[in-house]
Order: C-alpha cells, then sequence, then structure tokens
C-alpha cells in the first residue's frame, strides 16, 4: 500500500519544549522509530510541517541587525533541509540498508493575489507569554494569536496550486523510495511573474495538510494520514465536554466548526482526499499510526455514512 503521512511541526518539536537541537532530534527519533515499521510494510511518502522549526530561524534572523531578515520561503527551505537530514538519517539507521531514501526540496506555486495574504492566520515559531509577545510585536510587526494560554506568530498561508516536481517524486515512488517531500510548511511558496514563466519566492507558509493533500492526489496514494499531536478530531476541543470524533464523513464534517489554522485545514485535506478517491484518510496521534490504520485509533475519515452521535469516544 502506498502511503502519504504528513507530520505536524508540533509533533516535531512541541509548543511546551525548548527550541533545541537536541530536543528536535529527541522527537525526530522517536517519530522515526514508528514511521520505519510503517515503512517495512508500505511505500511510504512523508511531508512535514514547520511552525516550530521557520519560527526559531526568523528570530535568529531578527536578531542579527547587520543585513536584513531573510524571507520565509528561504527559511522554509532551509527547514526542509533541516528536518529531511534528520528524518531520512534516523529512517536510515532504522531500515534495511538497501532501503533508498530521498529528500526533495520542493517549491510549491501560490497565487499572490491569495486573499490569504490580507488575512495572516497561520502560527509559526514558539508561544509566548503576552508581555513577551508584545515586545517582538513592538520590536518586529508580527502579528500574534492566541494559541492556548500562549500567543504565537501568525503568518499568510496562501492555498497550494501546482506541486512542482511531482514527477520526479512519483519516478523515486516507482523505484522503492522512500520520499520526504513538500516539506518545511507545504513546500516553498512560490508565485509566478507577470509574464507568467518565471518564478519567485513570496513571503509566506503553506498548510503543510493542504500541500500532502495535493501530493497525496498526484502521486495517487492508497491513504492519507495525517499525524497530529492530538489522537484524534475533537468536538468542542478544550472544553469539559469535549468528545474525540472515532469515525465520520466529508459530508458531516462539513456542518462542523474547527479552529483556523490548526485542526481546520487537517478536516479540509482528509475531506478533500476522500471526497476524491473514496479511500479512508485518519487524523491522530503518530505513536498509534498502526491503530488507526486498523480503524482502532484517531479518526477515520471515510465515504460510507456513518452516525457521528455512535462514533464519539
Amino acid at each position: 500500500m502506498k502511503i502519504l503521512v504528513a507530520l505536524g511541526g508540533n509533533v516535531l518539536l512541541r509548543c511546551d519544549q525548548v527550541l533545541s537541537a537536541d530536543n528536535q532530534l529527541a522527537n525526530i527519533k522517536i517519530a522515526a522509530q514508528q514511521l520505519a515499521r510503517l515503512a517495512l510494510h508500505h511505500q511510504l511518502v512523508l511531508t512535514h510541517g514547520n511552525g516550530p522549526q521557520v519560527g526559531l530561524l526568523a528570530l535568529e534572523g531578527a536578531a542579527y541587525t547587520a543585513v536584513p531578515p531573510y524571507p520565509l520561503d528561504v527559511l522554509g527551505a532551509q527547514t526542509q533541509g533541516m528536518v529531511g537530514y534528520l528524518l531520512e538519517q534516523e529512517l536510515g539507521n532504522l531500515l534495511p540498508p538497501n532501503r533508498a531514501i530521498a529528500t526533495m526540496i520542493t517549491r510549491v506555486e501560490v497565487d499572490a493575489k491569495d486573499v490569504a495574504f490580507q488575512h495572516p492566520h497561520k502560527p509559526i515559531g514558539p508561544g509566548y507569554a503576552p508581555d513577551v509577545a508584545q515586545i517582538l510585536v513592538d520590536q518586529h510587526q508580527w502579528t500574534m494569536a492566541a494559541d492556548g494560554a500562549f500567543l504565537r506568530r501568525v503568518v499568510a498561508s496562501p492555498a497550494p496550486v501546482k506541486v512542482l516536481g511531482l514527477e520526479t517524486i512519483a519516478r523515486l515512488l516507482d523505484h522503492g523510495t522512500l520520499v520526504i517531500a513538500g516539506g518545511g510548511g507545504g513546500g516553498i511558496p512560490v508565485v509566478r511573474d507577470a509574464d507568467g514563466t518565471s518564478l519567485r519566492g513570496i513571503d509566506a507558509v503553506i498548510d503543510k495538510d493542504l500541500c500532502g493533500v495535493m501530493l497525496a492526489l498526484g502521486l495517487q496514494v492508497d491513504c492519507l494520514v495525517i499525524a497530529t499531536d492530538v489522537d484524534a478530531i475533537y468536538l468542542d476541543w478544550g472544553q469539559p465536554g469535549q468528545r474525540a470524533l472515532r469515525q465520520t464523513t466529508p459530508q458531516e464534517l462539513a456542518h462542523l466548526t474547527f479552529p483556523a489554522g490548526s485542526m481546520a485545514p487537517k478536516v479540509i485535506a482528509v475531506s478533500q482526499f476522500v471526497q476524491a478517491t473514496g479511500r479512508s484518510a485518519f487524523v491522530g496521534a503518530l505513536s498509534q499510526i498502526e491503530a488507526m490504520l486498523q480503524g482502532q485509533a484517531g479518526t477515520e475519515v471515510c465515504r460510507r455514512p456513518a452516525s457521528i452521535s455512535s462514533k464519539m469516544a
């Protein structure tokens, strides 16, 4: 079976952790153990978020004032290389020596006129206490939004239009390679100039889940898994009566509301996949990925009718 797994940036580095190389490597070692078991029996494509990682690079860049800060597309490319390298190395330590693994630096085209550029909402970087967040707003003119008890920087997140290099990824998969692609958020955002032929980077972060479903459909995978830092899609998240959805359909999800910038794009992505293919998609914790694929954990989104009232935990 050909499976695409989209790893959230917070799976690789939690919001409550110090943004250190040691913490990131420790989390990636744990992730690699789960993914390697899957890769022994299936074709695997990985994509990953970069919210904590790109936020850290932006902070480091802002602290060095001798040159202007590097734009987010360049920082996104750096996170593709950084996270891809760590995943590739740790997976290589666990898989048979003859298993090929490749990290693709992936550009993704977006529309320069996307309204998302007027309404930043995609969280990147760590969570800040309100007083610290205000200092950063004053210093860098960043936009902040609440994320639980903290505030996080939010940036524009335009919709992906086209994954560039999809044919190369497909060829690698056909030859048995485990491919890491579309990382660093949802790929490096690029736009076309007025002549329609030249491409240039743009300051934004594409949602990795929306890019992931585009990759999944383009590569004709059998299953899409969105691995996040919660174990399922929840109704009334954060409230005393929160309930986990265990099985649902795109039609039922369409009548529900989820937080923008966090669970909402995951719901959109799995719904698009199921509607386009008729195959199941899953949302849940990476540590439960094998149980998810057996329908024993996480949230399964499928085409067949399911009653929300009978499929909640």
